[in-house]
């Protein structure tokens, strides 16, 4: 998490209550704008109504690159692209302020939102350009990239963009293929030596494991048909038993299997074209699934790496994030947060697989790649991004939670209404857990890290 700056009056009694009162005004009035009561809300919810196929199976055809730069951005560019540059400028202002602005000051800064929306779909072609311009330099500026890549990723440039934010391809672009090239044979290594061998060259512990790995590999994301093809959970029992082998501190999780999945798609990608159901990976070579299986393993282990202690024994990183989750939506709505404790819900009870899942349970699967986008772009303050990310998931149905008790709540919130979701809805998403981060960092009563 980034840090909270300073406040010198901290010690100050009088002080505090006084910026308290103020910062928790603010906070209502940002949570009335986030209900479409002003200008902000209004501009999230009328961009086109059209939602896009960000698809990574698209065709990459000239064809389907022309339309990309019509349609690719589509209702993400008008939010953090142009709309969301306003957004982040509003809130960066706030901070700066000491979250000090009224109501009637915040929505006076939110008219410039609606400013940039005008004519958006324009600047879908120089967004383009942007990656493009970022991506040919001899080293790519993985800052620039980070900032571009936040607000989501030309679907048939995710495969290099998420491989350079995760530091799995070098930025130096002369050094590029004979890295890949060697991780992709060390990769190759490893299943020889791990996976490919009897089990009589096995622990009992390494064989529970690989058979613990193969029960959960059918169940990985079940509703997208492409996922039960068997050589589809081979290639995810391959990556998975190698990985939990070469981490001994955690080895396998429950979780780790939904990880891979968004790996698999963007990489197989670059193989396969056309919707995702039409997918057949007996279409590839042997060179082309390893290659594909490689990327997977080495982004997977750069994800994880920051974050271990989510997956040691009783995952005491998730624990930690799922309690400062808890403190951020009492602060941000005291009225929800009461409500669900006095029903006696807990946050482990729901957040705990959210954590470990990343969404990816919560969310239909064609959204899941461009929340990607950003979790990667976050590089390593991702864990604590989350929380703010979850918060603003979990209080979209602030109105519905008030109302419930505690069975229906358990309920709801294991089956949240999201099937029907497009990227407007997770944009939304996306755009106040930037503003609530930008508040919360810069306020003197920022969360305890």
């Amino acid at each position: 998490m980034r840090n909270s700056s300073s406040n010198p009056l901290r010690d100050d009694k009088g002080s505090q209550d006084s910026q308290d009162s103020r910062f928790n005004q603010t906070l209502r009035s940002v949570q009335g704008l986030l209900k479409g009561r002003s200008i902000p809300g209004k501009v999230l919810l009328t961009r086109r109504s059209d939602p896009l196929d960000d698809s990574p199976w698209q065709d990459r055809s000239p064809k389907y690159e022309r339309s990309l730069s019509e349609n690719d951005s589509g209702p993400r560019d008008h939010t953090l692209e142009d709309g969301g540059n306003s957004i982040r400028k509003l809130t960066t202002n706030a901070s700066t302020n000491n979250l000090k602005s009224s109501t009637s000051k915040i929505e006076t800064n939110s008219k410039e939102v609606e400013k940039p929306t005008i004519g958006a779909r324009a600047t879908d072609s120089a967004r383009i350009m942007k990656f493009t311009k970022i991506l040919s330099a001899p080293a790519v500026i993985l800052d620039k990239l980070r900032e571009l890549a936040w607000s989501g990723i030309p679907p048939y440039m995710r495969p290099n963009v998420w491989r350079l934010l995760l530091g799995y391809a070098p930025p130096n672009s002369d050094r590029r293929e004979r890295v890949l090239g060697r991780k992709r044979l060390e990769y190759l290594d490893c299943v020889a030596q791990y996976y490919d061998i009897p089990d009589s060259e096995r622990s009992d512990e390494e064989i529970s494991m690989l058979r613990q790995i193969a029960v959960d590999c059918p169940r990985t994301v079940p509703d997208v048909l492409f996922f039960q093809q068997a050589q589809v959970q081979k290639s995810l029992e391959r990556i998975l038993y190698t990985w939990a082998i070469r981490h001994p501190a955690s080895g396998y999780v429950q979780g780790i299997n939904d990880l891979v999945t968004p790996f698999l798609v963007v990489f197989l990608s670059e193989y396969l074209e056309g919707k995702v159901e039409n997918w057949s990976i007996s279409d590839l070579s042997s060179e082309q699934i390893s290659n594909m299986e490689a990327d997977c393993y080495w982004c997977l282990t750069k994800l994880l790496d920051g974050m271990q202690d989510h997956y040691t024994f009783a995952q005491p990183g998730i624990q930690r994030l799922v309690f400062k989750l808890k403190e951020l939506v009492r602060r941000i709505d005291e009225p929800v947060s009461r409500h669900m404790e006095e029903q006696g819900l807990e946050f482990l009870q729901f957040a705990f697989r959210w954590f470990n899942c990343f969404l990816i349970r919560e969310i239909p699967f064609h959204l899941v790649t461009r929340l990607w986008d950003t979790y990667l772009a976050e590089g390593d303050a991702l864990p604590d991004f989350l929380v703010y990310i979850f918060a603003s998931f979990l209080l979209t149905w602030s109105e519905k939670l008030r109302k419930l008790d505690f069975q229906e709540m358990v309920m709801f919130i294991q089956h949240l209404p999201t099937n029907n979701w497009t990227h407007i809805e997770l944009e939304m998403v996306l755009s106040r857990a930037y503003m609530w981060h930008s508040m919360f960092n810069n306020s003197p009563s920022h969360l305890a890290s």
